[in-house]
């Protein structure tokens, strides 16, 4: 029989709790898993090469490094890799790991489709304001707000034609995680407070979908400027986001679970 390779990951969320004066307050907990890696996909969110905000681009160069490694590490481990640089479809229209995602049948994609778009969620306010897009260097961008001036994924992190996927749709990963038999969705890259969390396959959409879904929050950055509400560093920022999501929606994790 061959062996199984698993991997222990920690998993944080917060939980609403009373103290012995009954104060609302909230409880980090930690709940410890071991996992076949055969169980777990990794989605790369929105890592484009471009960005019209300045500040996001040079951040983006800056996870890309990091999170290479991990996919890199991840992906030894037989985890599936999922690249999804949405709106850049047609530079990968050729490419094996977007071929491999693709669902010929229009009626079933089309079915997929109408069952995401019926699920509803809570409405629950950020806890920073992105207005006007959230960016931090509004001096020096060189593009108008929400422009889509990406072309691709940035070539820092490396695409295994072999054995990853590349899609940007929520309909077609879930068929293709599902027939693998994935259960975890382990989601990194940008921006936190929107694409991470709201795409077709992102936070929101694949924790309805059915899958154990978990933020990597060392791997992830907001789209936030620090002259808005609440007025605290981008990173801090992030941060704030992250435990929003912990709360509301489902656990983090750290990168170091991987290697």
């Amino acid at each position: 029989m061959a062996s199984i390779n698993t991997m222990t990951v920690e998993f944080h969320h917060q939980e609403l709790t009373t103290d012995e004066d009954k104060h609302n307050i909230w409880n980090d907990i930690i709940i410890q898993e071991t996992i076949p890696t055969d169980k777990i996909a990794i989605c790369i969110c929105d890592m484009w090469d471009q960005h019209w905000s300045t500040g996001a681009t040079e951040r983006v160069a800056q996870l890309a490094v990091k999170i290479n490694e991990v996919v890199n590490a991840a992906r030894s481990k037989g985890i599936q890799i999922i690249h999804a640089p949405s709106e850049t479809l047609d530079f990968y229209e050729n490419s094996p790991a977007r071929k491999r995602l693709l669902i010929s049948d229009q009626k079933e994609l089309k079915k997929l489709r109408k069952w995401f778009l019926s699920f509803k969620f809570p409405k629950k306010k950020l806890p920073i304001d992105h207005s006007g897009g959230g960016s931090d260097t509004p001096q020096v961008d060189r593009y108008k707000p929400n422009t889509l001036v990406w072309k691709r994924q940035i070539a820092t992190i490396e695409i295994d034609e072999t054995v990853d996927g590349i899609s940007d749709s929520g309909a077609e990963i879930y068929k293709f995680l599902k027939a693998k038999g994935i259960e975890y969705y382990f989601i990194m890259g940008v921006h936190t407070n929107m694409c991470v969390l709201g795409r077709s396959f992102g936070i929101k959409q694949m924790s309805k979908a059915g899958f154990k879904v978990a933020l990597v929050r060392d791997l992830t950055d907001a789209m936030y400027n620090p002259a808005q509400i609440p007025y605290v560093s981008h990173e801090a920022g992030t941060a704030l986001v992250c435990d929003y999501i912990e709360k509301f929606y489902c656990p983090s994790m750290f990168s170091k679970n991987i290697f």
